[in-house]
């Protein structure tokens, strides 16, 4: 009975490891992939990753509008009824309205940074989203500042200092993430024309 499940264990394992094994010209229906096949596995692999880059672009452009468009909602019931909103109400005594307004209004433009950021076709791109982090960062320490005067630290108000930083650094990695993708698309067309330049 032991050798028979030895046996069953050793077959299992060998089946698992061919599920991960690359087909060699000893298989019986392996055969090289010619050029135009290789060109069209590469061009489907680019015209998937473009379709997913946009994608994903725009998952994150929505809930960045999305997010400066409660940033606006915020600004118009601090300027028609201020300090009505409870997160606005803790900084009553140490800020004045037109500063809370300004703020808001900063957190909506690393907002729009950040979405230019995601729309931008061009190579350096990517500075907008470093804008975005300085205006977070900004934003940042005037929050945490304030944050910190308060007699008691109140954190439902934590979104206030780090959203829009938080919004620009997952941006950033989301623009890493699909650049690091697009060059591995790259560099399998670079080893198919290696390949054929053999």
């Amino acid at each position: 009975m032991k050798k028979l499940a030895r046996k069953w264990r050793r077959t299992r394992r060998d089946e698992d490891d061919d599920k991960f094994v690359l087909p060699t010209s000893d298989d019986v229906d392996s055969r090289p992939i010619d050029t135009q096949e290789q060109e069209e596995y590469v061009r489907s692999l680019e015209e998937a990753h473009a379709q997913q880059s946009r994608q994903w672009r725009s998952v994150f452009v929505v809930l960045l509008i999305c997010y400066g468009a409660f940033h606006f909602y915020s600004i118009l019931q601090q300027f028609v009824s201020p300090w009505e909103l409870r997160y606005h109400a803790y900084f009553m005594e140490d800020l004045k309205s037109w500063m809370v307004i300004s703020a808001e209004w900063i957190a909506i433009m690393a907002c729009c940074l950040s979405i230019v950021g995601l729309r931008d076709k061009k190579n350096d791109h990517r500075r907008w989203f470093w804008y975005s982090c300085v205006v977070g960062s900004a934003l940042t320490i005037f929050w945490l500042y304030y944050l910190l005067r308060l007699p008691k630290f109140r954190w439902d108000a934590i979104w206030l200092p780090f959203g829009p930083l938080c919004g620009a650094g997952i941006c950033l990695y989301v623009d890493h993430l699909l650049e690091e993708s697009s060059e591995e698309v790259k560099e399998l067309r670079n080893y198919m024309y290696a390949y054929k330049a053999r």
